[in-house]
């Protein structure tokens, strides 16, 4: 099938997909890590200043899954996308504040935030509508 002005190439929504996928996928080891109040999590959180109560961790890993729910699906992409960039730049402003390694520990929210609304791109045409990076 030849690719025509009004319609994007056929790998577009499958790269979608597979960003989206790897960025969901994450996100739940996360979330579940947090919600099952694994002692790593007690204790990258003490290194990073944070407070160690598992209470609060799993009620982090619940707001995760919630986000991470409203991203996965189509409808509510967007408004999840959104809410999981505040996410992220919370991590980022933590790993700023107690002086983490750039490329390894800062940026990685910005890559995983990168990763995320690349895949909404590709696989959205409302977005792509919104951002047209690209002539279609």
């Amino acid at each position: 099938m030849a690719s025509t002005a009004s319609s994007p190439p056929n790998w577009w929504p499958i790269s979608g997909r597979v960003l989206s996928g790897l960025v969901i996928a994450f996100l739940l080891m996360d979330a579940t890590m947090k919600i099952a109040a694994l002692p790593a999590v007690a204790e990258t959180s003490a290194q990073l200043g944070w407070t160690t109560d598992a209470g609060f961790w799993r009620g982090m890993g619940v707001l995760l899954l919630a986000l991470t729910a409203l991203y996965a699906w189509p409808r509510t992409a967007m408004l999840g996308a959104v809410l999981l960039t505040g996410y992220l730049g919370g991590a980022i402003a933590t790993h700023v504040r107690v002086g983490s390694p750039m490329f390894s520990h800062i940026l990685f929210g910005l890559y995983l935030g990168v990763m995320l609304w690349g895949g909404l791109w590709f696989r959205s045409p409302a977005l792509r509508h919104l951002f047209p990076l690209v002539k279609e």
